[in-house]
């Protein structure tokens, strides 16, 4: 899960240096929405189970699943505004952020040992160094990235802030500009081919060159992403899906307290925080696109109460055995919920717009 969590955070930096988050009052928007998302959830499951055995569960209730919201919206295909997508995916990407923030700070040991904390904050110095002195060799920054991991584990906090750090410190800027790549794929067309034989030429050091240069064209955080992304997507999610889904299914737990506060923090409080704070947002200065329709928003809020991965996750670190089933079901029937309830909606508001020539 730290992967998932390492390429979460990459997402979010490449989107507050290169894309709409780079503009604070686009982003206020954004950011804004997500902490309603988080907290109205949190604050409604608190009051169903205040003094309760499942009060500590409040975390679960946080986190929308980035990859089902997305390809909810990618359903609808050009019935919605990009506008939409970039809204949601941004919301749902701080949202993850905060989730993790919780499961490291909220669901973390209680016991910290200092002596690993400083080891591991040496380790990240490392890291800044190594960047700061050209240092490109993705070997050494796993093999950094792998001490950290241990020695944030041995401090009792939760290990995945370990993703969430580094993916924030992942240069997003290239170390080779489009000018220079040019100029040296002209002078590997330019070389004229040899009849040396097949050691360290001039053509083969050229090819080589090229081969470096047009590499490090794309920004590390680039690179990273499309490198993990088809691992993360199709074998570490799934994995975690399968191995924490299974729960039994009976009517006689729709009623259980825990499950009840569970689909309720979902489907009641998400949308409800996200459009309260993203209405404030815009009455203190925030700017919302013009296509951005309230009525689009009320649909992408209803469906960010899909809450499947992050909180089966934070579900296994806040419940016991006993309550666990409870919360496990509770997400299941949010989602559904609001997955169908949201995709309705959008049909709904935007079948004229399909319609019209």
């Amino acid at each position: 899960m730290t992967l998932f969590f390492f390429l979460v955070a990459v997402e979010l930096k490449r989107e507050l240096v290169l894309g709409e988050l780079r503009h604070p009052r686009m982003a206020a928007l954004s950011v804004s929405a997500a902490l309603g998302g988080m907290g109205v959830p949190a604050a409604l499951y608190l009051l169903l189970q205040s003094g309760r055995p499942g009060e500590a569960g409040w975390g679960a209730v946080m986190a929308t699943d980035t990859a089902f919201v997305i390809g909810c919206l990618a359903l609808l295909k050009s019935r919605i505004p990009q506008s939409l997508r970039v809204f949601m995916l941004s919301l749902a990407i701080v949202d993850d952020i905060g989730a993790i923030l919780v499961v490291a700070i909220g669901y973390g040991g209680h016991q910290l040992a200092w002596s690993a904390l400083a080891v591991a904050a040496a380790g990240l110095a490392v890291v800044r160094l190594m960047a700061l002195v050209g240092i490109r060799s993705m070997s050494l920054y796993v093999l950094a990235g792998a001490f950290i991991w241990f020695a944030v584990d041995r401090s009792g906090i939760h290990a995945t802030i370990t993703g969430v750090l580094l993916g924030l410190m992942t240069p997003t800027g290239r170390w080779v500009s489009d000018e220079r790549l040019y100029r040296i794929l002209d002078r590997v067309v330019a070389h004229p081919a040899g009849n040396e034989g097949s050691g360290a030429t001039r053509d083969r050091q050229s090819l080589r060159l090229a081969e470096t240069a047009a590499r490090e064209t794309l920004a590390p955080a680039e690179r990273i992403q499309i490198a993990l992304h088809p691992w993360v997507a199709y074998l570490v999610m799934p994995l975690f899906a399968f191995a924490n889904a299974g729960v039994p299914l009976s009517l006689g737990d729709l009623g259980d307290a825990v499950t009840v506060a569970v689909f309720v923090g979902f489907a009641l409080g998400k949308p409800a925080g996200i459009l309260a704070f993203t209405w404030l947002a815009l009455r203190l200065g925030a700017i919302k696109p013009a296509e951005l329709e309230w009525k689009l928003l009320a649909g992408g809020s209803i469906l960010a109460g899909i809450g499947f991965t992050m909180a089966l996750f934070i579900s296994n670190l806040a419940f016991d055995r006993s309550l666990l089933n409870q919360a496990k079901l509770g997400i299941f029937l949010a989602s559904l919920f609001s997955a169908a309830v949201g995709l309705a909606l959008l049909f709904w508001v935007t079948r004229q717009g399909k319609r019209a020539p």
